[in-house]
């Protein structure tokens, strides 16, 4: 992870070594927007961009129809993430302190985890 601020604004870039583009990268770029929002929300900051960098992104073989699947789909809008209290620090967040507004998700895809 590499933080950086400019003006009011906090802004995170990842260095991702190996991503599983259909399972784990989607993951990856949600949970570093939330980290990001934390971040921001701790240090009395807006938050920024965030940016991904991958070496070795793929996708596995066996994920090919359910990718294809994803791809068929109309985007909706993304939802708003609202942090209902500001802890003492970025190690008391809790579950019930996050509030996910408009998120209209499509049907769940399944595929198998690659070990």
């Amino acid at each position: 992870y590499q933080f950086y601020v400019a003006g009011r604004t906090l802004s995170a870039q990842l260095m991702i070594r190996s991503s599983d583009s259909f399972l784990g990268l989607p993951y990856n770029t949600a949970s570093l927007a939330v980290l990001t929002q934390m971040l921001a929300q701790q240090c009395d900051l807006e938050p920024g961009e965030i940016i991904i960098c991958t070496g070795d992104s793929h996708i596995y073989s066996n994920h090919m129809e359910q990718v294809r699947e994803q791809l068929g789909r109309q985007p909706r809008p993304l939802p708003r993430l609202n942090i209902l209290r500001k802890p003492d620090s970025i190690y008391d967040y809790k579950f019930e302190d996050f509030e996910l507004l408009d998120y209209s998700p499509h049907a769940h895809i399944a595929a198998p985890v690659a070990v």
